[in-house]
């Protein structure tokens, strides 16, 4: 019943603003389960294949990086690793490659949530111009006595429920999309990290001519 009369207090746009949350919630639920998936997993996987590539034990590196694909570190080193006998530059190269290949999955939806956050107020302000054109047509200067305070109330109700709830979605909105783009910007930082790692060892092996154990074959 509150629902019911909240949509009829804001007006029009309050349906554009529901539309808004739900598509934002969806988006929510499925960035905080990518990243989720991410942040409990990832560095104890790279770690382990560190681990694995430092003691040349690369059979069971690759083997726990193809276990593990779905993760975005997992699939840059796949990249590397799968070379056949590359030189230092291909396989940074091919590091360099894959990491930029992963940035559209780590900032996916990210334009989405930036353009609720910038629509959702806008709707609240089209809902208080509307809102207060109500009010001033059901004004009357000669009208006294009050005869037609309930569409100017009705009117005023419209335009303040409609921003508040614009004001309300981008708010929430922001705050996911900000969180977001922290963990993008960790996660950059970790990629660079790490890819250099592999890099380094990959390099140390190349440069003492042990190219069978840093090729895959």
């Amino acid at each position: 019943m509150f629902i019911n009369q909240l949509f009829q207090a804001g007006g029009v746009v309050m349906w554009p603003l529901l539309a808004f949350s739900v598509v934002a919630i969806a988006l929510i639920i499925e960035r905080v389960r990518f990243w989720y998936r991410i942040n409990t997993r990832q560095n104890r996987v790279v770690r382990e294949v560190l681990h694995l590539y430092r003691l040349d034990n690369v059979v069971s590196a690759l083997d726990k990086l193809q276990k593990n694909a779905d993760l975005p570190v997992a699939r840059i080193f796949l990249a590397a690793l799968q070379l056949e006998e590359p030189t230092p530059e291909e396989f940074r190269l091919a590091l360099e490659s894959e990491a930029q290949a992963e940035i559209p999955v780590l900032k996916r939806f990210q334009n989405m949530f930036d353009t609720i956050i910038g629509l959702a107020p806008l709707l609240g302000l089209l809902g208080t111009v509307l809102g207060l054109i109500v009010s001033f047509a059901s004004l009357n200067l000669g009208d006294v006595g009050g005869t037609k305070t309930a569409g100017v109330t009705a009117g005023i109700s419209e335009a303040l429920v409609s921003t508040a709830s614009g004001l309300i979605v981008a708010i929430f909105t922001l705050l996911f999309a900000n969180t977001f783009r922290g963990l993008y910007q960790r996660q950059i930082a970790a990629m660079q990290e790490y890819g250099g790692q592999l890099e380094l060892l990959y390099r140390h092996r190349y440069e003492r001519g042990d190219r069978t154990y840093a090729s895959t074959r």
